[in-house]
């Protein structure tokens, strides 16, 4: 239901957020608790609060309001970009090469990191954001890896049976090395930094990092910096993933 069916359907605030397209769930309860919104006016930090579409929310003072028109956004996203609403370190965003072409507030759902290039998704439909991010949801991301050093023989076999590198476990759903420094890697969790970490691990640089591929959404011919609408098959088909192994159908 959205918030528009039922002007007194009480949310929770940072679910309210995610609708508005202000940032995903989880993004928007730090900004919570760091003391970015208010409500009528006061600020609150507690995530437990819940508003209707009759509070007047703001960020940072300016109000927010439930974006009528959902959107949907695949960008192939240049190296040097990083994920997120905004950077204290004024580095490049991702989000701004998008806004020249979408009057939407939209944000990111998952993340690549500053140094990686490659496909993600942006939205400002927050149940859709939370589904596809959810670990358990098990939507595959594909990578292409070239790398500073030779692969051992062995790498791709040890990342599908798991590694252990401190308190965390990494383990890869496929890979397959197929040149003595590249490698493709499939991914359905996907931690921080988790293929880097991996190849860091075996003493290997990554010299480039590209995700290719998300569900059956390829990168195709799109150029770098590139974006487009999600069609309305795509995104049924992505919240439907889990049910044909991680792939779109």
């Amino acid at each position: 239901m959205s918030l528009q069916d039922n002007e007194n359907e009480l949310l929770r605030l940072q679910v309210f957020m995610a609708h508005c397209g202000v940032a995903s769930r989880r993004a928007s309860e730090k900004l919570i608790q760091d003391g970015h919104v208010t409500v009528n006016g006061n600020i609150v930090t507690e995530l437990g609060t819940k508003v209707s579409s009759s509070d007047k929310v703001a960020v940072d003072g300016k109000l927010i309001f439930a974006e009528k028109t959902k959107r949907y956004v695949l960008l192939n996203k240049p190296q040097g970009y990083i994920c997120s609403a905004q950077d204290d370190q004024n580095r490049p965003v991702a989000v701004d090469l998008l806004k020249e072409k979408y009057q939407e507030r939209l944000y990111n759902v998952g993340r690549l990191d500053m140094y990686s290039k490659g496909l993600i998704i942006f939205t400002n439909d927050g149940d859709f954001a939370a589904k596809l991010s959810h670990p358990s949801f098990e939507l595959e991301k594909e990578y292409i890896i070239e790398t500073s050093q030779d692969i051992p023989d062995d790498f791709a076999e040890k990342f599908c049976k798991g590694i252990r590198i401190g308190d965390v476990f990494y383990k890869c759903k496929e890979a397959e090395k197929f040149k003595p420094r590249k490698l493709r890697v499939v991914l359905i969790e996907g931690k921080n930094r988790e293929i880097r970490n991996v190849l860091e691990e075996f003493k290997i640089g990554t010299k480039s990092l590209t995700r290719v591929r998300i569900g059956s959404i390829n990168i195709d011919d799109m150029k770098i910096g590139d974006s487009r609408d999600l069609t309305k098959e795509e995104v049924e088909s992505l919240l439907k993933a889990k049910e044909s192994g991680g792939k779109l159908i």
